[in-house]
């Protein structure tokens, strides 16, 4: 065989079987594993059958975490399955995974740079009647929240004695970003807006709120999403206030509205905090094939079709095409109390990862 011909054959079996490694192969099929935070439980339920039936070949499992949980799993490897995706509620919690993970390991978790998907903010969700006690001009305050869970009961704060106890709910801050995010921001106000430091969290003033919140709240919830559904459940005189997403309170404010004589009343925090989910492809275990078929999965999320369903379940698109307001069914379009398309309030950033490991570390400690 002459050496020009060896070569040629040589490249054509090399991209042959490069073509084989990524190409779908007739009746064969792949499962995405796609690791969640429970906010876009929703959704992904939708969309799962909706790449499923433009793609074969492809099987989606989907998992759910609370994205704390999602990120310590997977850096331990805890989870019975393999991830092929991992979408926390903030990219923040993936360069966390990166950080640990290169500390541990010494080399990259991810394929390619984290992907954003979609996002959504911190908001509070208020009964109606007790909402315009807790917050008589109609606005969200901290140092008002903190003077009823520090009172602990309606009729110290002007409102109706038959309410009974004062009741907030939030998730474990252990567990869950939402927690994390609203301790950070009740520390940023109890400080009087100061920017927060590894300083200012390690303060009387912040470890004497931890305590307080942490002796009110009585067993928080791993996941935003199971907390508002508890909030539901338990109705007036058993939950009075949650920190919640607006993505979740918006889409499940139709479920409260059928099973209470009033639904619930959103409040924008002002300052908030801005969340995008984010989505990364894993590398532990994960042919290069299947990062591929991740890929696929990645590229449908942030079609405009796709970014719409994540509108009508409340969260706000990062498609620029996409309007919140043009999306048929949008929760922006059914005069739900208190939603605003453009809130005027600031939206900032989570804090970084370095601080909200050490609200993490404050509220272990605090009693």
């Amino acid at each position: 065989m002459k050496p020009a011909f060896r070569m040629v054959t040589s490249a054509a079996i090399a991209i042959g079987a490069f073509g084989l490694a990524y190409m779908p192969l007739p009746g064969v099929n792949r499962t995405v594993t796609v690791v969640s935070g429970s906010e876009l439980q929703e959704p992904l339920a939708v969309l799962e059958q909706r790449f499923e039936a433009a793609n074969p070949n492809l099987d989606l499992q989907i998992e759910l975490q609370g994205s704390q949980d999602l990120v310590n799993n997977y850096l331990d490897d805890q989870n019975d399955f393999t991830p092929t995706v991992l979408i926390p509620a903030n990219g923040q919690l993936l360069d966390e995974l990166a950080q640990r993970w290169s500390t541990q390991y010494g080399d990259e978790p991810f394929y390619d740079a984290p992907q954003p998907i979609a996002k959504t903010m911190l908001v509070a969700v208020v009964w109606p009647e007790r909402g315009q006690v807790l917050f008589p001009n109609n606005q969200f305050q901290w140092s008002r929240l903190e003077t009823a869970v520090t009172q602990g009961n309606w009729s110290a704060l002007g409102g109706n004695g038959d309410w009974g106890s004062f009741d907030l709910l939030t998730t474990d801050p252990e567990r869950s970003n939402s927690g994390q995010l609203a301790l950070s921001l009740w520390s940023q106000a109890k400080l009087n807006n100061q920017t927060l430091t590894l300083a200012n969290l390690n303060t009387a003033e912040v470890g004497a709120l931890f305590g307080l919140v942490k002796r009110s709240v009585y067993q928080p919830p791993r996941s935003t999403d199971i907390l508002l559904q508890e909030f539901i459940a338990r109705g007036p005189n058993d939950a009075d206030i949650a920190i919640v997403y607006e993505s979740i309170a918006l889409y499940r404010w139709q479920q409260s509205q059928q099973s209470k004589a009033a639904a619930y009343q959103i409040y924008y925090l002002d300052p908030t905090i801005e969340t995008v989910s984010t989505a990364a492809i894993a590398r532990r275990d994960v042919s290069a094939a299947d990062a591929q078929a991740g890929q696929q999965f990645i590229d449908f999320l942030i079609a405009p079709e796709q970014q719409a369903v994540f509108v009508q379940h409340g969260f706000r698109p990062l498609n620029p095409d996409v309007a919140i307001s043009d999306v048929p069914n949008s929760p922006w379009n059914q005069n739900i109390p208190g939603v605003e398309p453009e809130p005027a309030i600031q939206a900032t950033t989570p804090p970084d990862r370095t601080l909200v490991n050490e609200v993490i570390r404050l509220w272990q400690r605090a009693n």
